[in-house]
This record gives structure tokens, sequence and C-alpha cells, in this order.
């Protein structure tokens, strides 16, 4: 990104950046419940004002949304699970619908065989990790959201990638509530992988629309 753009536009990403560290750093600290709840969904929200910022595009505002419900969810979870998780669940058909919209001309079959894995994968490990109803629905949506995430137009380097990375942290969450890991192993690494794959499918979708508006 050009010097301009940083300083005017990557101070969302660089807060958010800083808050999302903060909040993994601090989240067991002995400070107000209510300051690290604000850390985390402040974090996301940063995501949804960056890509606010820098397009007006209909996918921008639409990924902007996809960020601004992940917020609420992050702040759901903390408070009620079933609250947070329908969240998420939202998040991820807004997230679906976006993908569709954006689909790939003409993905090679390892691509569609890849998105398979993905859409029949997730839920199934969740439901082989919980044994939960509920779990395997919203791993339903998940794994919808990462097939689709892959099949669509936007740069699998990040979009992509970004889906798989929150596709491992639930995973590990999973895992975690079915008593496979630990929770010592996983306190770790949710919060990263959640991150990072927030802020790639954000900033590659806004990538592409840019470029899309400089062709």
């Amino acid at each position: 990104m050009p010097k301009r753009a940083l300083v005017e536009h990557r101070p969302w990403l660089l807060a958010g950046i800083g808050l999302a560290v903060a909040f993994w750093v601090l989240g067991d600290a002995r400070i107000g419940g209510l300051f690290i709840i604000a850390l985390k969904g402040a974090s996301v929200a940063a995501l949804a004002a960056y890509a606010l910022a820098r397009s007006k595009a209909p996918a921008a505002r639409t990924i902007a949304a996809v960020m601004a419900i992940g917020a609420a969810g992050d702040v759901g979870m903390e408070l009620d699970t079933v609250v947070g998780g329908g969240l998420f669940l939202l998040s991820h058909l807004v997230a679906i619908a976006l993908y569709l919209i954006n689909r790939r001309a003409q993905p090679a079959t390892t691509q569609l065989a890849a998105a398979l894995a993905l859409f029949a994968g997730v839920p199934l490990a969740a439901w082989l990790l919980t044994r939960d109803p509920l779990a395997v629905i919203y791993a339903a949506t998940l794994g919808g959201m990462a097939a689709s995430a892959w099949l669509s137009r936007f740069s699998r380097y990040h979009v992509g990638v970004g889906a798989l990375l929150f596709v491992a942290s639930d995973l590990l969450i999973f895992a975690r509530l079915g008593g496979a890991l630990d929770q010592a192993v996983t306190e770790w690494s949710v919060w990263p992988l959640y991150y990072a794959g927030q802020f790639l499918i954000c900033t590659g979708v806004v990538r592409t629309v840019r470029r899309d508006h400089a062709a």
C-alpha cells in the first residue's frame, strides 16, 4: 500500500491490530470485564470502519456489515454464547451472499473439490468433536462461508486463506468444548487465528473492489 494510503487509511487497521493484541495479552488480566469486552469488539469493529473508509462499493459495504456483525458476535460470546453464536451465524450468511454474488466465473476442478470438502467437512468435524446439533448447524454456515469464499473472485491468498484461518479457530473451540483439547492449548491460539482471518478477509475484499474501481 502506498505511503499516502498508509497515512490516510491504515490507522483503522493499525488501531484494530493494536486493540486485538491488547485483548490477547490482557484477556486474563484482573481488570474490568467490560473493558476487555470492549477491546474484543472494537478490534473487529475497526475493520468495518476501514472497509467503509476505503470504498463506497456495495461489496465493501457488505464486508463492513460482516465485520460489524462479527464484532457484535465477539461481544455477545462474552455475555451469552448462544447469542454470540447466532450473530456469527448471521455474519456467515451475509458473507456467503457476498461471495456468491462475486463468485469466480470458471473455477478449476480442484477448487470445486476443495470447496466441497470445506462445505461438508467443517460440520462433520464439528459433530465428531462436540456431538452438539447446535454446533453442527453453526458449522454448516461456517463451512458454507469458507467454501463460497474459496470459489469467489476475491484473492484466495487473502479472503480464501482468511476464511480457512477462521475455520481453524472455530475448530479449536469445538475441540475444546468436546474435550479433545485442553483450554490451556487453545486459549492462546484461537484469537490470533480468528483475528488474522477477519483481517485478511476484510482487506482482501476491499483490495479487490478498489482495484475494480481503478480499472
